[in-house]
């Protein structure tokens, strides 16, 4: 009984993961980037390394060293409040990441400024 409800959680819990699978792939590329090849995007020199995820989800966009992610649908706040918390865990530890939060415009931020 104990395994099988252990299983139906890691289950559930792999399910929901894969299904962002894509968009944390190209937040990953773009952190990595920032450490590597770029020490910034520029304000306009993201529009280049703009990504859409091929379900037309999310708009991921980096500006300067902030990476922009965008639900391209309409939400409700709390939408865009767990995808936050999310990317916030995804993030957890790794130090070139400052801080994930909802900017005013209502997107969600991925910090790496130094």
């Amino acid at each position: 009984m104990k395994r099988s409800l252990l299983i139906l959680i890691l289950l559930f819990v792999f399910s929901c993961n894969s299904e962002k699978k894509e968009l944390f792939d190209i937040t990953d590329s773009l952190v990595e980037s920032l450490q590597t090849t770029y020490e910034s995007y520029g304000v306009l020199g993201g529009n280049e390394h703009e990504k859409t995820t091929k379900d037309g989800l999310y708009r991921v966009k980096p500006i300067g060293r902030l990476i922009n992610v965008k639900i391209l649908k309409p939400v409700e706040d709390d939408v865009y409040e767990e995808l936050k918390l999310e990317l916030k865990n995804h993030y957890e530890g790794n130090s070139s990441v400052n801080d994930v939060y909802i900017n005013n415009g209502g997107t969600i931020m991925i910090d790496c400024r130094n």
